[in-house]
């Protein structure tokens, strides 16, 4: 609007030739100052313009960073997902892998039972138990209350019962270092062998059933410790040594159990 005034004001001392130098200087004059002062609001517009620039720049780069950062970030989650899958997975299979474990633990204590079964007390347990003359686990009561030697042998038998080997042996051990010579001892002496025997270890089975029948002749576990002794054999590969005690648990023991199965592992051997 003003410079359309300007421009009127100029034309109309033109148009009516009324105008002197001196109001023309003036008008010029005021012209130059309007010029400088447009000129400085187009210089402050450019430079507006050039920070306006400057700060879209600014923020579409940021834009762009926060774009790029978001993309890397749902990588990195991506990652982290899959990286978490693959750990459940691993602790899965652990978990599966510990059940086997203890799954295949059972199944071997109850294999080991079985064998047991089997190999000593014959397809008749009762008359096995009679015939070989085994003490109960609960012993006599003598003079009120049982006595230590019959406390520990009941506690160590238990323990083998149980299927725990290595302990219920060292239980035997120190039930006949302190009681060699009692009722309970050839027992304790033929538990060891079979601690032995069910732990795999049938070299050092055979030398304990040894100590049975030496240590123990007259005593009622000497069958059983002959005929371990060939199965002792037969595990080690030793067939013939097998064969000669299995025939003498047969001759020199014939109505027995031990006597029995000793047929059944000649006839299985042949």
């Amino acid at each position: 609007m003003k410079k359309f005034a300007i421009l009127s004001l100029v034309l109309l001392f033109t148009c009516t030739g009324c105008a002197t130098q001196g109001d023309l200087s003036r008008v010029e004059g005021h012209l130059a100052v309007k010029l400088v002062i447009l000129q400085k609001d187009l210089s402050k517009l450019q430079e507006d313009s050039g920070i306006n620039s400057k700060f879209i720049k600014s923020a579409r780069k940021s834009q762009a960073d926060a774009g790029a950062n978001i993309i890397d970030l749902r990588s990195s989650i991506q990652k982290l997902r899959g990286a978490t899958e693959r750990l459940e997975g691993k602790i899965a299979n652990l978990e599966s892998k510990k059940k086997s474990e203890n799954l295949n633990n059972s199944l071997i204590d109850i294999f080991k039972r079985l064998a047991y079964l089997e190999s000593y007390l014959g397809p008749d347990i009762e008359k096995s138990k009679k015939e070989n003359g085994e003490k109960e686990l609960s012993p006599p009561i003598k003079n009120g209350g049982a006595t230590s030697g019959e406390k520990i042998y009941s506690s160590a038998y238990s323990v083998f019962k149980n299927g725990k080997y290595t302990l219920a042996k060292e239980e035997f051990q120190k039930f006949l270092k302190s009681f060699p010579n009692t009722e309970y001892s050839d027992n304790a002496q033929f538990w060891i062998g079979e601690c032995d025997y069910f732990e795999g270890r049938y070299e050092e089975a055979i030398v304990e059933y040894e100590g049975v029948i030496q240590n123990y002749p007259k005593g009622n576990k000497v069958p059983n410790a002959f005929l371990k002794q060939a199965l002792s054999f037969l595990k080690l590969g030793d067939k013939s040594s097998a064969k000669l005690l299995l025939q003498r648990v047969i001759k020199d023991y014939p109505n027995t159990t031990p006597a029995r199965i000793a047929r059944k592992k000649l006839i299985d051997i042949k």
